[in-house]
């Protein structure tokens, strides 16, 4: 039986709108979080722009913000529009349902290939990067049958597990994640698999701009798109400290189900998954496992709201900063050890929008440290 379409429900963002959302997201000291934040207080991405200096100034900057300029954002544009791509905003129906209601969600997701993958509800499967064979076609078949119930396949275009769990599901749909640019593609050897994706049923997927070469640090933000995208994680054949359990850490962080296949006590490569099986994870013994567990979650409307719009033609009042002595006791409050935001509130027995604001010129002056969770300190 097909899974349901996760719908088309969103609103669609203008040419100018789209542009200035690029520059947002792409000027310094702007996260997902950050943009969000900021949307929901000036309304607008163009406001945002408009108030980053002096957010940064009160904030305490020493050194004045880098805001990406609408030249720099066309020519991103362009350069997705040159390598078949485009950018599809968190408000928007193209985007991913699921993902858009995780921390943190990516504001803009550059992608290229069938938008219906994104459309229907999906499956994660990642593994170790030197798979045996066993283990590839386990996650092959897995993949294949996951397809045919009616669910994409999202997987992180890595070796080993990964790969096997992409090309088994070309005909029916996957979903790339990348850890950089979609024309930086890692690693070297999967360029021809992600071609086949993009032009066939698949479509990759990255929020970071053209000509990114993927670092280290990159790679634990490529699996939060993974564990947000899909309903489920099947985690297959995972070391001890592999970026596998990262993501299903994460997957488990959104209220994911997160599976695990057992493998042998003497295999380095199942030391991970047998340890999330001791901590909960749903065993997978065939394709069947995650099918039915999947099922009940697939025919429910399990994200009928957006976050991040930005309706045409809405705007926000402007609000007059806080005082000194009201950034002082913000100051003051926080530290080195994340707090929650409504902790700092209580404490501080300030307005809620009084703080929210100052938070947001201590993150635009690079002075806030945002964590999972909405967790914020000080930083360093």
């Amino acid at each position: 039986m097909d899974a349901p379409s996760a719908g088309s429900k969103g609103t669609v963002l203008s040419e100018r709108q789209r542009i200035a959302w690029l520059r947002l997201i792409r000027s310094d000291n702007v996260g997902p979080a950050t943009f969000r934040d900021l949307i929901n207080h000036f309304g607008s991405a163009e406001a945002a722009l408009a108030a980053l200096p002096e957010l940064s100034a009160r904030g305490g900057a020493t050194r004045a913000i880098r805001i990406a300029s609408e030249a720099e954002a066309h020519r991103e544009l362009e350069a997705a529009h040159r390598f078949g791509a485009r950018f599809v905003g968190i408000g928007e129906p193209d985007y991913p349902q699921a993902l858009k209601q995780i921390d943190g969600a990516p504001p803009l997701l550059a992608v290229k290939g069938a938008l219906a993958a994104a459309k229907r509800p999906a499956v994660g499967i990642v593994g170790s990067r030197n798979a045996s064979i066993a283990g590839a076609k386990f996650a092959a078949m897995v993949a294949r049958d996951c397809g045919r119930a009616g669910y994409t396949v999202v997987s992180g275009l890595a070796r080993g597990i990964d790969t096997a769990a992409h090309r088994a599901s070309l005909e029916t749909g996957t979903i790339a994640a990348l850890a950089g640019g979609l024309d930086k593609p890692y690693p070297p050897e999967n360029h021809g698999l992600i071609e086949e994706i993009a032009v066939g049923n698949g479509l990759a997927v990255s929020e970071m701009p053209f000509g990114w070469e993927p670092r280290a640090r990159d790679f634990p933000r490529r699996n939060r798109l993974i564990a947000g995208i899909a309903l489920g994680l099947v985690v297959v054949e995972a070391a001890t400290r592999s970026g596998s359990l990262i993501t299903a850490r994460l997957a488990g962080e959104f209220g994911r189900l997160v599976f695990a296949v057992p493998g042998s006590p003497l295999d380095p490569r199942c030391h991970g998954t047998n340890g999330l099986l001791k901590d909960g994870a749903s065993i997978v013994t065939e394709p069947a496992d995650v099918i039915e567990a999947l099922a009940p979650l697939a025919q429910l409307e399990l994200f009928p709201s957006s976050r991040a719009e930005e309706p045409a033609g809405e705007s926000k009042p402007i609000t007059m900063p806080p005082g000194d002595s009201d950034r002082m006791r913000i100051i003051d409050a926080l530290g080195p050890t994340p707090v929650e935001i409504d902790d700092v509130i209580r404490h501080t027995g300030l307005p809620a929008s009084a703080v929210y604001l100052i938070l947001l010129e201590l993150d635009i002056s690079g002075r806030l440290h945002r964590h999972q969770g909405g967790l914020v300190s000080l930083s360093d």
